[in-house]
C-alpha cells in the first residue's frame, strides 16, 4: 500500500444563481464599490436565495464525478468540508450521497475546520485511499456565509459569499497525485474568527447557550498578519518535504480570502502572477468552497497541466491552516 496515493481525477463546482454586487451592497450598509474593492478585491459574490449547503454541494459533486469518467457507483467515500450545514445532522455528505444515488453502505461524513475545510477533508480521503479504506473519494468543500454573517456590519459582511467545489480522489500508483499534505490548528487564538452556536440551551442549564449575537466574529488586522505567515509557512514546510522549490512551482491556488492576502503572500514567495490563480474578485471568500471553485476554475481554464506542481493552502477559523503540494 505504501506506493498507493491519491490523484485528482476530477474537479466540479458550482455558485448560486443570486450575484449580489458591492454596489448592492451600497444599498444595505455604509460601504461603496471604491471601499470594498480596494481593500480587498472583490466586486461581486454569489449568495444563497433558497438553496441549501447540500443542493450546491450534490450539483458540484456531480460535475466532479463527471469529469472523473466515473460514475456514482465507483465512489466508495464521500467527506465534507462545512461550517454551515444543512442540519446539526445528518452529515451534509450524507445528502450528498442521497442526491447523487451514490451506493448505500460507503462511509460519509463532514470535517469542522472552517475556509481550511476542503484541505482538511483532502488530507483525510486522502489517507484513507493510501491505507486501502478507499479507491474513489468525493471530497467536497462548501459553505453558506450569508446566513451567518451580520449584514449590518460592513467590515465582515462584505468578504464573504456561497458556494461548492468539489474534487474526485483516486488511487493511483504513478507520478501524479498528493505529494505533500499539513494540516494545523491554533485553538488558543480562536476569538480572533468565529461564529457562535446559535444551539439553544435545555432546561437544565443554568446559563442559557442561546447568543445575543450570533453572528460570525473576526478581528482582521489580526487574521490578515497570522494568514499570511501562516500559509507562508506551510507552504515552505510542503514544499521541503516534497522536495521542491519554489522555483517548480506551476501554480499557487490559495484561499480566496482578501486580495491583500493573496498578494503578501505571493511576494513573501516571489512567484510572479501567471503562477497564481485568483478569482476573489467575482466570488469573495467562500470558505470551504473557495479552493475547489478556484482548482475547478483553473482546471477548465486549461491552466493545469499533467506533470505540474499545484500548492493548495488556506487559513481559516479555528484557527486552522492547511497546505497541499499536488504533481497533476
Amino acid at each position: 500500500m505504501t506506493n498507493i496515493k491519491g490523484k485528482i481525477s476530477g474537479t466540479g463546482s458550482f455558485l448560486p444563481e443570486k450575484v449580489l454586487t458591492n454596489y448592492d451592497l451600497s444599498a444595505m450598509v455604509e460601504t461603496n464599490d471604491e471601499w470594498i474593492f480596494t481593500r480587498t478585491g472583490i466586486k461581486e459574490r454569489h449568495v444563497a436565495s433558497g438553496e441549501k449547503a447540500s443542493d450546491i454541494a450534490a450539483r458540484a459533486a456531480g460535475e466532479a464525478i463527471k469529469d472523473s469518467g466515473l460514475s456514482a457507483k465507483d465512489i466508495d467515500l464521500v467527506v465534507t468540508g462545512t461550517v454551515t450545514p444543512d442540519m446539526v445532522f445528518p452529515s451534509t455528505s450524507c445528502f450528498i450521497q442521497l442526491d447523487l444515488g451514490l451506493r448505500p453502505g460507503i462511509p460519509a461524513f463532514d470535517l469542522s475546520a472552517a475556509c481550511s475545510g476542503f484541505l482538511y477533508a483532502l488530507d483525510t480521503a486522502e489517507r484513507f485511499i493510501r491505507t486501502g479504506g478507499a479507491k474513489h473519494a468525493l471530497v467536497v468543500g462548501v459553505d453558506i456565509f450569508s446566513r451567518i454573517v451580520d449584514w449590518t456590519d460592513r467590515s465582515t459582511c462584505v468578504l464573504f459569499g456561497d458556494g461548492a467545489g468539489a474534487v474526485v480522489l483516486s488511487a493511483t500508483k504513478g507520478k501524479s497525485g498528493i505529494l505533500s499534505s499539513h494540516l494545523y490548528s491554533d485553538g488558543k487564538s480562536w476569538q480572533l474568527l468565529y461564529s457562535p452556536t446559535t444551539i439553544q440551551s435545555s432546561p437544565f442549564e443554568k446559563k442559557g447557550l442561546r447568543h445575543d449575537q450570533p453572528y460570525l466574529r473576526m478581528k482582521g488586522n489580526d487574521i490578515f498578519k497570522l494568514a499570511v505567515r501562516s500559509m507562508s509557512k506551510a507552504i515552505t514546510k510542503a514544499l521541503k518535504e516534497s522536495g521542491i522549490g519554489a522555483d517548480d512551482v506551476s501554480l499557487l491556488i490559495p484561499h480566496q480570502a482578501n486580495i491583500r492576502i493573496i498578494k503578501a503572500m505571493q511576494e513573501r514567495l516571489k512567484l510572479p502572477d501567471e503562477r497564481v490563480f485568483t478569482n476573489v474578485e467575482h466570488y469573495g471568500n467562500t470558505s470551504a468552497a473557495s479552493i475547489p471553485i478556484a482548482l475547478n476554475e483553473a482546471n477548465k481554464a486549461g491552466r493545469l497541466k499533467k506533470g505540474d506542481i499545484v500548492v493548495l493552502v488556506a487559513f481559516g477559523g479555528g484557527l486552522t491552516w492547511a497546505c497541499s503540494v499536488v504533481r497533476w
